[in-house]
Parts: structure tokens; sequence; C-alpha cells
């Protein structure tokens, strides 16, 4: 690729890619432009990141590793890559309770089970209500991160919720 102007070169990425995966394309980029400009801020989302950290703080000591899936399957993936990277012998992609395979648990002795930002409660709940049948009813909740992000609800709910007009 030919590029114009190097020094007129920037890099953006989505919010809920791999932290370790943009750093590594970023310093690509840098090798090729070295005064390649960073974007304003950091472009990968706090909610992203927290579930990065947690899933690669229990990675190594499960032998399975599953993550539901909702919409947002861009954040999906790289949470399985984050979970194999960082040691899990083997991670999946469910979407809900159902999708999980018996088979994937035998020999198993320990299941880290991940969930994108947002996820309802109700399937992660299902997720774990469907490792409990299946042995795994020990839970044991990490948070690599605390999270202190509190988002205000719109003033029209707001309302709604206080009766105002």
């Amino acid at each position: 690729m030919h590029v114009k102007d190097p020094s007129r070169v920037a890099w953006l990425s989505q919010t809920t890619l791999s932290v370790d995966e943009t750093k590594e394309t970023v310093s690509a980029l840098r090798e090729r432009f070295p005064q390649l400009i960073d974007p304003p801020s950091d472009d990968i989302c706090y909610a992203t990141q927290n579930r990065q950290a947690a899933v690669k703080q229990i990675a190594g000591d499960c032998d399975r590793a599953d993550r539901r899936r909702l919409h947002e399957l861009l954040e999906l993936r790289p949470l399985v890559e984050v979970a194999l990277d960082a040691g899990a012998r083997a991670a999946y992609l469910v979407d809900d309770a159902s999708a999980i395979d018996s088979a994937w648990l035998d020999g198993a002795a320990t299941v880290g089970v991940s969930s994108g930002a947002s996820v309802p409660e109700d399937l992660v709940d299902g997720v774990l209500a469907c490792l409990a049948d299946k042995g795994f009813g020990d839970v044991e909740e990490i948070e690599a991160v605390k999270e202190r992000m509190v988002f205000a609800l719109p003033r029209e709910l707001r309302q709604a919720v206080n009766g105002d007009s």
C-alpha cells in the first residue's frame, strides 16, 4: 500500500477488539509509520478491557472456558482468543445454556464463564444453572477490575420511572 503522506497516518480501533491484539497491530503500524497518530483517547471500551482482564486471570486454571453470545459477535471472538492465549485448554462460544455440549466438559475440573457487557443476566444465570446440573455448581466470582462506572438513565426513562410528565 502506498501512502502519500506517512506523517498523516492515524489509527483507530473497534471498541470491542482484544486489547493485546490491538497493541500488536499498532506496534506493527508504528514500525511502518513512525509518526503514527494515536486516537485522542483509548478506544477499547472499559467493559471489554475488564472482561478480558478477568478472562486472563482465570484462563490458566480452567479446563474449559465458555462464552455466551448475543448480538455482539465482534466482542466474543476476542475473549475466546484471550482465554486460549492465557492458557485455557479450550474455549467455546455459546448463545445460551442449550448450546453447551456435555462432551466439552469430559475430564474438566474447572470451567470458566465470561459474558459480554450487554449480555442479559438471565442468559448468564441459565449457563451457570446448566453447569451446576452437570456437576459444576461451586461458583467463584472473579472481579479482575473493580467497575465503578455508573450510567444515568435518559431523562425520558427517569420521568417515566418517577411518574413525571
